[in-house]
């Protein structure tokens, strides 16, 4: 309560100190009995970041109680050791005679810290440089010092005037034009290819500090090498850091390879991926049967239809003739080439004498594609699938007064329906399917997310009406970090002092039972709450 004097009893005080570094959680005992304990919360749980806490909170499988749990336990693992690491950047040190709390590593803890930030980052240069690269490569077309003079001041103007907003008024939008006056001015006062190389070394040393604070959150240090070569996460942010490598030492056509990181980064584009994969098999045995139909039939035209297998080719010219030409052109106006009187070939004489030459290129615009099996298959294959009618849509067109005209009628319906309409739309079908189950489990989820106790799985109907609100009871009663942050107590606290509970717990998560390491309180029902 406020004193008088406008100030907070330490009574008052004393409470919050209380609320804030204490924490509760149920827990179930084997004969189904259920115990609420008070405890206090380690100081490591203050090295959490909020950036890991979405990620589990998001992740973390939510399909049936007993998984959900086991799943959150099994990640408290990774957790207390990204605690660790984060302790590890800040060291505890002697400041102005008093035991304070110093960041020993004030730049790598900052880092680690907001690691969704930097990677942001390197996205959004991969993206600028990509954009470079498209509008200006070959790069010796933009160097530097070839701007106007009024122009570069007013780019100057920009840029001094966007630092500006952003010291006054930090804001995305004001960073964003300070970043772009920045490029352009380097690009207009150094060069396009020095810009882009400056710019693809800051993306290289970003994402070696993102990399850092990765294995160093992960806890990878501490479990070994193995854990880390076979960590699916780790491997891929090492093919990024591998490919802006390249990008800047070998070639920048490489940066491209860095736009799909956008895959990663939107979970909507991932499940377009997942689509493709989840059901891999289903795909790859229907896509075995169109092979195997696309062999039959490529046996029965070879057979019967070889001759109908004619298709149009466009050839390229003879660069070896032409070279040929230009070298008797280049003979004739040397001197090389005279007439009887001694006098030099014109120029109709040289072309004349190219023009000879050119009847020996013979450029045919029909070719025979079956006069073997492989052929045959290649032309199925690669001619039959990729038509809307079939491979009938590129063979010859026969006559009515052929004999086999109705065997060549049927040939090409039956690969139309069996392989066209029927099989490859199986393969559309499976994959279309897929994104749609999808799509459902992610609304699916969005909604157990919004309506459902982590803990308890109650919903958020059944608060209505009642004394405590959904809010408060996922925030106090049944804080999902509570449960975790007494499993880091437990961790951390010497054996030989624990309580009954923690004795218990400490017990429980000895124990090999996957659904039974952490105890949860009981399902509470609607009269319970």
């Amino acid at each position: 309560m406020l004193k008088p004097g406008g100030t907070y009893g330490e009574g008052d005080e004393a409470l919050e100190f209380y609320a804030k570094h204490t924490a509760q959680i149920e827990i179930v005992r084997l004969d189904r009995t259920m115990e609420q304990i008070v405890f206090p919360v380690p100081n490591i749980c203050e090295f959490l970041t909020q950036e890991s806490k979405l990620r589990v909170y998001y992740t973390t499988e939510r399909d049936e109680q007993g998984s959900k749990i086991n799943d959150f336990f099994l990640r408290s693992e990774d957790l207390f050791n990204e605690m660790n690491w984060q302790k590890k950047l800040r060291g505890t040190q002697e400041a102005t005679g008093n035991t304070n709390t110093v960041p020993s590593q004030p730049i790598l803890y900052w880092c680690s810290r907001n690691m969704s930030f930097w990677s942001s980052i390197s996205f959004n240069l991969a993206v600028l440089m990509n954009v470079l690269v498209a509008f200006f490569y070959p790069l010796e077309g933009v160097r530097g010092g070839t701007l106007e003079p009024h122009l570069s001041a007013l780019l100057w103007i920009a840029m001094l005037v966007s630092l500006a907003i952003v010291i006054v008024l930090p804001q995305p939008h004001g960073i964003r034009a300070l970043i772009a006056s920045t490029i352009l001015r380097l690009i207009f006062s150094v060069g396009l290819e020095p810009t882009l190389l400056l710019l693809g070394g800051f993306n290289l040393c970003n994402k070696v500090i993102f990399l850092m604070s990765f294995v160093g959150n992960q806890g990878t240090f501490t479990r070994g090498y193995k854990a880390m070569i076979m960590d699916v996460e780790f491997l891929y942010h090492l093919l990024y850091l591998i490919i802006c490598s390249l990008g800047v030492f070998v070639h920048v056509f490489f940066y491209s390879l860095l736009l799909f990181d956008l895959v990663y980064r939107e979970e909507t584009l991932l499940n377009v991926i997942k689509s493709v994969t989840r059901n891999g098999r289903s795909i790859v045995l229907t896509a075995v049967l169109a092979l195997i139909l696309v062999y039959l039939f490529s046996i029965v035209g070879y057979i019967f239809f070889k001759d109908d297998f004619m298709l149009a080719v466009d050839r390229i010219p003879n660069k070896t003739l032409e070279h040929g030409a230009s070298m008797i052109g280049e003979l004739f106006s040397g001197g090389v080439c005279q007439k009887e009187n001694g006098e030099n070939c014109s120029t109709e004489a040289v072309m004349d004498a190219s023009i000879g030459v050119q009847p020996s290129v013979v450029i045919e615009d029909k070719e025979r594609t079956c006069d073997s099996l492989l052929m045959c298959i290649v032309t199925v294959l690669s001619h039959g699938l990729r038509s809307g009618g079939g491979v009938g849509d590129v063979l010859r067109k026969p006559s009515k007064e052929e004999p086999l005209f109705a065997a060549r009628v049927i040939y090409d319906l039956l690969f139309f329906f069996m392989v066209i309409i029927i099989v490859l739309n199986l393969i559309f079908g499976v994959i279309i399917d897929t994104f749609a189950d999808l799509r459902s489990e992610k609304q699916k989820k969005e909604e157990i997310l919004k309506t459902t106790c982590f803990i308890c799985g109650l919903e958020r109907d059944k608060f209505d009406n009642k004394t405590v609100t959904f809010e408060e009871h996922i925030k106090v009663e049944h804080n999902m970090w509570h449960y975790l942050f007494f499993i880091v107590l437990v961790k951390v606290k010497d054996s030989t002092e624990f309580t009954g509970p923690e004795s218990y717990v400490a017990e429980m998560i000895r124990r090999p039972v996957p659904n039974t390491c952490v105890p949860v309180p009981l399902k509470i029902t609607q009269e319970d709450t």
